[in-house]
This record gives C-alpha cells, sequence and structure tokens, in this order.
C-alpha cells in the first residue's frame, strides 16, 4: 500500500514528516585526519558529548574503544579514498558504555578539494525496532482479510491494500487520487463521505457502519461494515483517515437465517401452546388458522372432508372424484379481496378433480406453487369471480397441506401470499407441513371424541326414560343435560311401585364417556329390577352396592326416595349423594337431612334412613352436583341458591326446571341430571 503526504497551505514546500524526529538523525563530520569538525546536537545527545567537548577531538579516540579502532581507521581510509559505507558500529558514550549505532557514511569535498567525512547516525535499537513495526505493519496490511483504505484531507484515495483491490475489483493504481464516487459510483456514497468528514472534523472514530450495495467485483448488492479512523502525526497535525472494510454478506446471511430458524421455532411453540386448546373440530380448525396468519401466509383457508364433519369417518378421494369439503375456518392479517376467493366457512365445497386442493387431498402430498400464474390460477380458485379476487388481490404464491393423522386425510391448509413479496419455499413448506400435522392430531382427536361423545350420548338417551310418566297424585318433571365436553353416568328414574306409590331415584355414576354410561345402564336397570321387589330404600341400595361392587372397579352415588300418598310420607336413602331439597306448600324450603352413607361400590357399610311428611302441594327436589357445583364458589354456595330459588314457588314444574338449569348451571362441563316432584293440593 502507497504512503500518503499532507501539504501545507505553501503550494511548494511540503510539510515535514515526523519519522526522521523520532528516529532523532544525529550528523558529525571529520576533516581529512580524522578530526571532529562538525557536532550536531543529536550526535551529543546520542553519545552524551557536548560541541566543546567533541570538536578537534580525533573520533577514534574519543569515539571508539581501543580493540575496536583499527577497524575504525580501516573503514575511515575507504570512506576517504571515495567508498560509501553503512551499519551498525559501537561508538563510546560519555559515560564509558558502548552504544549499537546506525551510519550512513560519505566523503564530501570542499571548495579546495580536500575531502571530509560526513556521518548519519542513529541509535540502532530504535531502527530496528521501527523496521520491524514496518514489517509488522507491511504484512498485516497486505495479507489481511479485511480491506484497507488511506484518504487524504480531501477525501481522495492515497492508497488501498490487496483484500479492498478484490473487493472494490479495480487495482490501487486505478483509484489513487479519485474520490469513492469515481470509483464505487453503486455504493452509499453520500453516506459514506458524510462519515469520513465528520470523523475527520471531530477526531471521533466511527465503527460498524454498514453499507449495502455493489462494486465492480460483484453484480449483486453486498452487505459492508466499515470502520474510519483520523490519522494524526506526532504533533497532533491530520494526515487523512483511514479506513478498514469487511464483507459482512455472509455473516449477515447467516444471521438472517439464524433469526428465521428462532423464528420458526417460536411459531411451532405459539402452535403448541395455541392448537388443540379443545376437542371442538371447528374451533381447533379456528386455532390453525390464527396460528399460520401471519407467520408462514397473508390468507389462510381450513377445509375438512365432510364426511369428517358429518359422519366422523374418513373417505379417501380416489381417481377422478371431486372432494367435498366444508370449510371451517378462514384467516387474513389485513383486509384483502383474496378472502372471496375462499369457501365461505361452514358451507360444503365440491371441488373438481383437477383442481389443485382435491389433487391435494387425493395425493395426500403438499401442493407448492412458489410463481402463481394464469394457467396455475385457474386451477387454485374455484370460479373464474375466485379467479379475478385472488389476481386483484395480488395472490403470487400458494401452499396447499393436507391434514394427515395417523394415515388418514382429514383435510387441507390451504396458504396463500398477497403482502409478503417472498414467494413460499422448501423452508415454508417445512414449517406448515410441521403446524399442520400438530393441527390434524387435534383435529383427529377432536373427530374421534365427537365419535364417542355421540355414541355415549345416545347410549345415555336411551337409557333415561324419554318422558317421565305422571303418577297418581305426582306431577313430574326431569331435565337431563349433558356435559359439553364428555358425557357423564348421571341419571333419573321414576318407579311405580303400587297404588298410592312412587320411587324416584337420581345417581351418578363417576367417570366419563361410554364406560361410565354403560355402567349407568346396568345401575338403571337393576335399580327398576329391584324396585318391583318391595324394597325399603335402604335395602334397595344394599342391593345396588353389591351389584356395583361385581361391576369392577367402580363408584356411584344416588339417592332414592319412595312417596307414599296414601301415609302422606316420603322415606329416602342415599349413597353418599347430595342431599334432596323438600319446598313446602308454605313457601318454605330446606335441604332433606339424610343419615350419610358410603358411595354404591365401596361395600360394608348400612344406609341410613329419613321419613319425611309429605303435605299436598309439597314439592321435593332430587339433583346431581353438575347442577350446584362449579369451579369458582364452594359447593355450599350453590346449595344455598338451589334452596332459596325454590322457596315459595308455585309455578309451573317444566317452568321451575328450566329456570334452575339456566340460573345454576354455570360449570357446562359436567353432566346435570335433575327430578321434581310435586304432590297434588
Amino acid at each position: 500500500m502507497q504512503g500518503y503526504s499532507a501539504m501545507d497551505a505553501d503550494p511548494v514546500t511540503a510539510a515535514p514528516g515526523g519519522l526522521l524526529d523520532h528516529l532523532k538523525v544525529a550528523a558529525v563530520a571529520l576533516d581529512a585526519g580524522g578530526y571532529i569538525a562538525l557536532w550536531s546536537p543529536e550526535i551529543g545527545r546520542l553519545l552524551g558529548h557536548t560541541p566543546e567537548q567533541a570538536l578537534r577531538q580525533r573520533a577514534d579516540l574519543l569515539l571508539v574503544a581501543p580493540e575496536n579502532r583499527a577497524r575504525a581507521r580501516q573503514l575511515f581510509t575507504q570512506v576517504r579514498a571515495g567508498t560509501r559505507w553503512a551499519g551498525v558500529f559501537p561508538l563510546l558514550h560519555r559515560d564509558g558504555t558502548e552504544r549499537a549505532v546506525e551510519l550512513r557514511t560519505m566523503r564530501l569535498l570542499d571548495s579546495d578539494g580536500r575531502p571530509h567525512l560526513l556521518g548519519l547516525a542513529t541509535d540502532a535499537t530504535t531502527v530496528r525496532a521501527v523496521e520491524r513495526d514496518l514489517a509488522l505493519s507491511h504484512s498485516l496490511v497486505n495479507q489481511t482479510p479485511l480491506g484497507i483504505a488511506v484518504f487524504d484531507n480531501d477525501l481522495r484515495w492515497v492508497g488501498v491494500n490487496p483484500a479492498l483491490e478484490r473487493m472494490n475489483g479495480v487495482p490501487e493504481e486505478a483509484v489513487l487520487g479519485r474520490r469513492v464516487a469515481d470509483v464505487l459510483p453503486d455504493l452509499d456514497v453520500q453516506a459514506i463521505e458524510s462519515r469520513m468528514r465528520h470523523v475527520l472534523e471531530t477526531g471521533e472514530p466511527l465503527l460498524d457502519q454498514q453499507t449495502v450495495g455493489h462494486t465492480q467485483a460483484h453484480v449483486l448488492d453486498r452487505a459492508y461494515s466499515e470502520s474510519y479512523h483520523r490519522i494524526e502525526d506526532t504533533d497532533g497535525r491530520v494526515l487523512g483517515l483511514a479506513m478498514a472494510v469487511l464483507d459482512i454478506t455472509e455473516r449477515m446471511r447467516a444471521a438472517a437465517e439464524v433469526a428465521q430458524a428462532r423464528r420458526r421455532l417460536s411459531v411451532i411453540a405459539d402452535a403448541g401452546v395455541r392448537i388443540g386448546t379443545t376437542l371442538d373440530l371447528r374451533q381447533t380448525a379456528r386455532e390453525l388458522a390464527d396460528v399460520v396468519v401471519p407467520h408462514v401466509a397473508d390468507l389462510a383457508a381450513v377445509d375438512v372432508l365432510e364426511s369428517v364433519v358429518a359422519h366422523g369417518t374418513t373417505v379417501p378421494v380416489r381417481g377422478g372424484a371431486p372432494a367435498e369439503l366444508r370449510a371451517l375456518a378462514i384467516a387474513t392479517g389485513q383486509p384483502t379481496d383474496a378472502i372471496h376467493a375462499a369457501d365461505p366457512v361452514g358451507e360444503l365445497a365440491v371441488h373438481s378433480a383437477t383442481r389443485l386442493i382435491t389433487q391435494c387431498v387425493r395425493e395426500a402430498r403438499p401442493m407448492l406453487v412458489e410463481h402463481v400464474d394464469e394457467a396455475m390460477l385457474r386451477r387454485i380458485a374455484r370460479d373464474t369471480d375466485a379467479a379475478e379476487s385472488l389476481r386483484a388481490a395480488g395472490v403470487h404464491s400458494y401452499l396447499a397441506l393436507p391434514l394427515m393423522a395417523r394415515g388418514q386425510v382429514l383435510g387441507t391448509l390451504t396458504l396463500y401470499r398477497t403482502v409478503n413479496e417472498q414467494p413460499f419455499d422448501e423452508q415454508d413448506r417445512v414449517l406448515a407441513s410441521e403446524l399442520a400435522a400438530r393441527a390434524a392430531i387435534c383435529i383427529d382427536n377432536a373427530r374421534l371424541y365427537g365419535r364417542e361423545r355421540t355414541t355415549a350420548l345416545t347410549l345415555q338417551r336411551s337409557l333415561l326414560p324419554s318422558a317421565p310418566a305422571q303418577q297418581e297424585g305426582l306431577k313430574i318433571a326431569a331435565r337431563y343435560r349433558p356435559a359439553l365436553s364428555e358425557v357423564g353416568g348421571d341419571w333419573y328414574d321414576v318407579l311405580p311401585l303400587g297404588p298410592g306409590r312412587t320411587g324416584l331415584i337420581v345417581g351418578d355414576v363417576m367417570g366419563k364417556g361410554v364406560q361410565a354410561a354403560a355402567i349407568m345402564g346396568q345401575l338403571s336397570a337393576a335399580t327398576r329390577a329391584l324396585s318391583r321387589l318391595d324394597l325399603t330404600p335402604a335395602e334397595l341400595l344394599r342391593h345396588l352396592d353389591d351389584i356395583t361392587g361385581s361391576i369392577g372397579d367402580t363408584i356411584a352415588t344416588c339417592v332414592y326416595a319412595v312417596c307414599d300418598l296414601r301415609r302422606g310420607t316420603c322415606i329416602l336413602s342415599s349413597a353418599g349423594h347430595l342431599p334432596p331439597v323438600l319446598a313446602g306448600p308454605d313457601g318454605t324450603a330446606e335441604l332433606v337431612d339424610v343419615p350419610g352413607g358410603v358411595p354404591l361400590g365401596v361395600g360394608g357399610v348400612a344406609f341410613g334412613t329419613v321419613e319425611l311428611r309429605l303435605a299436598p302441594g309439597s314439592l321435593l327436589a332430587l339433583y346431581t352436583d353438575g347442577l350446584v357445583e362449579n369451579r369458582r364458589d364452594s359447593i355450599d354456595t350453590g346449595l344455598a341458591a338451589l334452596t332459596r330459588l325454590l322457596r315459595g314457588t308455585g309455578r309451573d314444574l317444566e317452568e321451575t326446571s328450566d329456570t334452575l338449569l339456566k340460573t345454576l348451571r354455570a360449570d357446562t362441563d359436567d353432566d346435570v341430571a335433575l327430578l321434581l316432584a310435586r304432590t297434588a293440593p
């Protein structure tokens, strides 16, 4: 790299450099006889002699140790004869020590032709140190991959190293004396020179200033990191500035890839939290659409096979058959006409065999269209109007993925890009496939759960009396409400026991699903059979306890009441169940204190009995815990609310049943069985 120069205001003379001052170059002259004729201040500082002590002294006797004098005289003779000599020679300091001095010697002739010897001297140690520094600097500057440039105070190139030559694509000789704009016009020259002027004026270095553009070495834009430093001499005079340039294109690309990978992992983690919060098919579809927009696509649609939605089964699409899909969710990052091209949520759509969405379902593989052209648009859109909507919205890239779980296709996730200018790529496909796979498992779980819930609910309803028969002297109303999430084992029954006598039972089998419903059916059937034996409530519960124990690991609670209207009494026994409520014709209502009993299936504990007086117009309420228990309040709060609602009620039993369910049932995640019986006034 070439050196630089700094010019003073004087257009003729250049300002002195500082190197000679650093080296402290000294001068001494000897006459033809070897006597010291001239003695500079620098040589005095180097060897310790004042001019008075040195002038007119024999140089060899004053400055050379005895053992070196013969060699000194030989060199003196050679130089006096006209031969130049340069080298390191030990000279005596005034304190008697020797100093290694680097000399440049030459013969000078005066006007009379007499020879004199001129010696230029400096400390050899200082020279070696400077040489090492220069060699190191030269090696670093020329071998470093860091581009280095030097500019003068007019922001003109003074020198560049080989690395910067390669970055610029321009040799050093072609840039010297020119400005950056003259050589590299495709960079942000205005910003670069603004930084240079700031550093020259303030002396504050600027580090890691980034520029994007291209030089003559590259066609495409690249990223560069630049650092600027002002150059000053030992007296603080500004000589120019140095700029170090590093090509950080690959580093930025790698950082962008890492950031993108982190973003994708974040999306996957977010999907794990947000998708599948319920076992509702439509809710899961909405959650999937909301996750992919806007992280992956500008518009997303989730469609599920009609057979899955309607029947909970999967029917493969084969050959040239169309695909029947029901749109369950649409999500968009911002208002767009493209949403009109998607099938309306909730509607059934029949897609022809040539459409990409049908091909995706039929072949069970993603359909990636990086750049949507006119022909492909017709295969994406359902009709001409939809194609026009997609075109107007600027859809330029398309991705359809099958929702697959347990080897079966359940539907599709369709993605569009409109605002995001980047087309879908392989990484987008991998990310979207991961999200689709997670959602598909949740959708399949919802499908299987839906089938099981439908089966359990069908079984449950088939085992409950469709409408309790009105008994002699009793008005009866009953309700059963299944849980939204999973059907349980709650049941009720009204049992005719003979003239004027009626059995009432409400129970709750612990557990959920088909198994709980099946056990409930067994206990309900057993209760009906045992009731015909005219057993007391305690005896009937004892037999039910034995039956429950024989079924297996099952526990159930129930309360059984026998109303004898001819005697005006009601006898009750409880197997760990919540107490009934008795509302009198005078408007009072209270919980019935039934002797505590253990749940059915525990065994070994006798069941107690309580006998109540049933006045005409009395109302007896039997229920399960789903009516009075919720996550927010204690069960005592629910029991108090139930008792309060039954006070003074003379309303129709059907109306009363609906009011109780509407007012008290806060937790829809549990079954409710309610049985109300009122004696005739």
